[in-house]
């Protein structure tokens, strides 16, 4: 579905990556890279500046966020990899985009909305901690999609609505000005995405302090697994795979083979939790092995990094400045 599209996504800076991340995003994104026509995945450090205040985190983080694509293997080469603020050509066109965007728009985005709803229940002013960034990141985030001629965006459910506000902001452009200037973007919702579990069951975050490094060393590693939360069923019964934490990952690294075995295990009974969880560990150790070997090889060499995100930056402003000329020169009668 992506092979003549122009596809592109965003990935912030604000934690190390972990399983579910690895699932229900970057996986998916590595394939939509290596088979789309046209791939941007970008870091938005930016986006990032409203939930993390040290520089040196944001730095390590974006990273780890570019190493842990790398490694996992996505074609550089084919697909766009960059940092968002080495393109200035976002800056001047989300200035552009302020000016065709209402504030009704802007009062109805999720994360604005939530941060007010938390103050009316704390007895707070309803904008108490709200900045500029907060309340217009929108038009940011739309400038983000926009500014490559972006056919497609894939997202979770939970973030339909950044491109539904980005095709509001591209048709009231394309409207007053009456031209298609602005491709008119449409959302791929990942559904796996809110669908893997963490330590305790509930969806793995960072939040919630129940996810698991993609790249934790073995030991590390084996330590977690072993923390996941199981009911007090016995070895000899039976177990519903579907309903627990250890099946629903396993069946992620798992061949065909190896979940159907798994599964029949926990049907039949006469796999006990402990077994189950050494299985998950050996199993995750393996597919991780060479691209954790990579992922930290590059960490070691951030230079390598560095020189992949700016190769990307040179890029995707070759896209970026063409889209900002045509924007302003409509908006403004010159390029800029």
């Amino acid at each position: 579905m992506f092979d003549d599209k122009t596809v592109l996504t965003g990935v912030k800076p604000t934690g190390t990556p972990h399983l579910g991340n690895l699932i229900g995003a970057i996986k998916p994104v590595i394939e939509m890279g290596n088979q789309a026509e046209k791939a941007f995945i970008f870091i938005a450090d930016l986006h990032a500046l409203n939930a993390v205040r040290d520089s040196s985190l944001i730095q390590k983080w974006t990273y780890e966020v570019a190493a842990t694509y790398m490694a996992l293997g996505l074609d550089t080469d084919k697909a766009v990899l960059f940092r968002q603020s080495d393109v200035p050509e976002i800056y001047k066109l989300t200035v552009l985009l302020m000016n065709v965007t209402s504030k009704g728009l802007m009062n109805r985005s999720h994360a604005y909305k939530a941060v007010v709803a938390d103050n009316e229940a704390n007895g707070k002013d309803p904008d108490f901690g709200v900045n500029m960034g907060l309340f217009t990141y929108p038009v940011l985030m739309a400038a983000d999609i926009l500014l490559y001629n972006t056919d497609l965006v894939p997202v979770g459910r939970d973030q339909k609505q950044h491109v539904e506000m980005s095709r509001d902001i591209a048709g009231s452009l394309n409207n007053l000005y009456g031209k298609e200037l602005l491709v008119v973007p449409e959302p791929v919702i990942q559904k796996v995405a809110a669908a893997i579990p963490g330590l305790d069951g509930r969806k793995m975050s960072k939040s919630y302090d129940n996810y698991i490094p993609i790249f934790d060393q073995p030991k590390a590693l084996r330590k977690k697994i072993m923390k996941i939360v199981t009911d007090s069923k016995r070895p000899e019964d039976p177990k519903d795979p579907d309903e627990s934490t250890i099946y629903l990952l396993y069946q992620h690294f798992a061949t065909t083979e190896e979940a159907a075995a798994m599964r029949e295990n926990f049907t039949k009974g006469g796999m006990g939790y402990g077994d189950a969880k050494k299985a998950l560990f050996e199993l995750i150790d393996r597919e991780m092995a060479e691209p954790r070997e990579k992922y930290y090889d590059l960490l070691a060499n951030p230079q390598q990094i560095e020189d992949v995100l700016m190769a990307g930056a040179d890029r995707a402003r070759e896209v970026a400045q063409e889209m900002v000329a045509r924007v302003s020169k409509a908006m403004l009668g010159r390029s800029i």
